[in-house]
């Protein structure tokens, strides 16, 4: 199967779940042309039909509640019910029970991609070292949460730099074209603060690998500010696709941060059609483009491994560190720059046809 027919076949199975916006899909093909590291983006279906021929000797690590779509730009921002502003995992939709080392991989092959477009500068072995190293440390210290208070402020000024300003956020949003059909406005207005609020529902276009499925925003005036809640369609992991298997009752990505050592948004929520979130201008993905030009890229790529041991410890046990000591010194780094290879060998033929 090459990336056009997976590509096919992936998409008539998410209809299934979910009705496809088709000027939004057509966007995400013409996206996924555009660099490696967008297509990796896109593609986690195809993912995990690469990972299974080109790491091999992963196939077999332990299993965990794994994120599995997880990438340098799967992190961003929320506030704690106490108020506080928390860094971490951005997005579980593609949560399941997967190798452990797909997550790291993942992660450190979308690093690799980025260093390739130049939106990092640090070197490949220095990405593997500065990922495992926060992972086995997170492991070894059963984890932490990233509460950005008295601790990682040097994560909080990177999370609330300049870039993320608030008049520009709100002006994108009321510039959303606005909807009128299949609202999920039940959904919304339960996460409101009244849900008799006036809202202006609007369609977001947002993300690469769920772009093509419906996301509706309700914006409102609450206490004299805006407030926005947005409810994205619901499909079940591409793992389900790839081992042709009927998805769980209880879903993954239900239970992942449940589970996780994570403090969780108050705001976002999981049921059988859709998920919903608060956007706020300190409450969104954080893009690479977004961080500021001043940082310390080891670092941050260290609190992203961290991450991961944190979300992996709702599930695991010492299993991982064990299978981690047996492992050979560079084998994140040869596994990285081997999907990268394949990465970009599927985008440039993506690329070619639909040229």
């Amino acid at each position: 199967m090459d990336i056009q027919q997976a590509t096919r076949s992936y998409e008539a199975w998410v209809a299934q779940y979910a009705k496809p916006v088709k000027p939004d899909l057509r966007l995400k093909h013409e996206r996924m042309a555009s660099s490696p590291f967008v297509f990796l983006r896109g593609t986690f279906y195809r993912w995990l039909q690469l990972f299974q021929s080109g790491c091999e000797s992963q196939v077999r690590a332990p299993r965990v509640l794994a994120v599995g779509d997880l990438h340098i730009e799967n992190f961003g921002t929320w506030r704690d019910a106490e108020g506080r502003l928390v860094w971490g995992v951005n997005d579980v939709d593609e949560a399941a029970r997967l190798p452990y080392s797909l997550d790291l991989v993942r992660l450190a092959t979308s690093a690799v991609l980025a260093r390739r477009e130049e939106r990092l500068v640090i070197s490949v072995p220095q990405i593997c070292e500065a990922i495992l190293e926060g992972y086995l440390t997170a492991l070894t210290r059963a984890g932490r949460p990233f509460v950005l208070a008295e601790r990682s402020t040097w994560l909080r000024d990177i999370a609330t730099n300049r870039l993320r300003d608030p008049v520009e956020f709100w002006r994108k949003l009321d510039a959303l074209p606005a909807v009128t059909r299949d609202i999920p406005e039940k959904h919304l207005r339960a996460a409101l603060p009244d849900p008799r609020l006036e809202c202006k529902f609007v369609r977001r276009i947002a993300g690469v690998g769920s772009l093509g499925r419906p996301r509706i925003v309700a914006l409102a005036m609450w206490g004299g500010a805006r407030i926005a809640r947005e409810a994205k369609a619901r499909v079940p992991s591409a793992a389900h696709w790839a081992q042709d298997r009927t998805p769980e009752p209880s879903a993954a990505d239900a239970r992942i941060l449940a589970k996780a050592v994570h403090v969780a948004d108050p705001f976002f929520s999981i049921d059988e059609k859709w998920v919903v979130r608060r956007l706020a201008p300190d409450c969104s993905r954080i893009e690479m483009v977004d961080l500021p030009f001043e940082r310390d890229e080891a670092r941050l790529l260290r609190a992203m491994g961290w991450e991961a041991a944190n979300i992996h410890l709702g599930s695991a046990n010492r299993q991982l560190g064990e299978h981690l000591a047996r492992q050979p010194k560079d084998w994140l780094e040869v596994a990285a720059r081997a999907m990268a290879r394949a990465v970009v060998k599927d985008w440039r033929d993506w690329a070619t046809a639909g040229a």
